[in-house]
């Protein structure tokens, strides 16, 4: 009979802080890309590590950072394939509508009971704060992002028209890709990027994801991805009836019918 042969210990999907706080793989891969976008720049995955350790107190080892790097094509002799794909900076923007500017960004979250994450993808619109479409899985690829920007394009009902709403995110991995580029080209939506270490810059979405994290993660203890999934995608309490102060204390979707038909205005949204 012969030997079973070992496929080795799986990959856990995760690392642990100093002071054992577990810390996803997507969200390394994106302080991984704000690094590279900033102060790393010119560093390979030997440094990087050093840089993770460093900045945001990881335990983490130079064979996982590889690891990483490679499967987001970033390390240093491939790094020039990027260069087809010039960065958009996100710039000083003043709103004075819906559909105007939309902001993107993932959240992660952790199930007990599986000892793993689960993510979630949002859109939000800036001037109405509606979350207008959302992704959650246990990934989320650049290919589930790019299908969440469409599926907030057709909620508005804006293929077709002439002025298509700003797309601005951070620099997480799915956000820089290929794909997600390509895919907002062929929407014909503007995508930009916030510079590293600004997430002012994306504040609407960073304001809902706290919402999220103080009035349902944290509140939940979940044993099975399906127990998070029916606690997490229940977003209509958010969207209709959840009282927000910097829209006169109406909910979103209230805030937005009325303003649409010209009855609500407030003032502009300076982002």
């Amino acid at each position: 009979m012969e030997p079973v042969k070992s496929e080795g210990r799986a990959i856990p999907g995760y690392s642990l802080k100093q002071d054992g706080t577990k810390v996803s793989d997507e969200q390394i891969k994106e302080w991984l890309m704000e690094g590279m976008e900033g102060e790393a720049y010119a560093y390979g995955y030997r440094k990087l590590t050093v840089f993770l350790r460093r900045t945001y107190g990881l335990c983490i080892n130079k064979k996982k950072v590889y690891r990483l790097c490679k499967e987001m094509d970033i390390l240093r002799p491939q790094r020039q394939k990027r260069d087809s794909y010039p960065k958009k900076l996100a710039r000083n923007r003043i709103i004075t509508g819906s559909n105007q500017l939309f902001e993107t960004d993932i959240k992660y979250g952790y199930i007990a009971g599986e000892d793993r994450f689960f993510f979630i993808q949002s859109v939000l619109d800036v001037y109405d704060r509606s979350v207008i479409a959302y992704h959650m899985g246990l990934s989320c690829e650049a290919k589930d992002a790019s299908r969440t920007i469409q599926q907030a394009l057709f909620k508005r009902q804006l293929f077709g028209i002439d002025t298509l709403p700003v797309l601005r995110s951070d620099n997480g991995p799915q956000f820089t890709s290929h794909h997600f580029t390509q895919a907002c080209e062929t929407f014909g939506i503007v995508h930009e990027r916030i510079p590293p270490r600004t997430p002012n810059m994306n504040g609407h979405i960073e304001a809902f994801h706290r919402i999220l994290e103080d009035e349902c993660l944290a509140r939940y203890e979940f044993m099975s991805y399906a127990e998070s999934y029916q606690v997490v995608t229940d977003i209509r309490f958010y969207n209709e009836r959840r009282i927000h102060s910097s829209i006169c204390d109406l909910a979103p979707q209230e805030f937005y019918a009325l303003q649409t038909e010209r009855k609500f205005v407030i003032r502009e949204v300076r982002v």
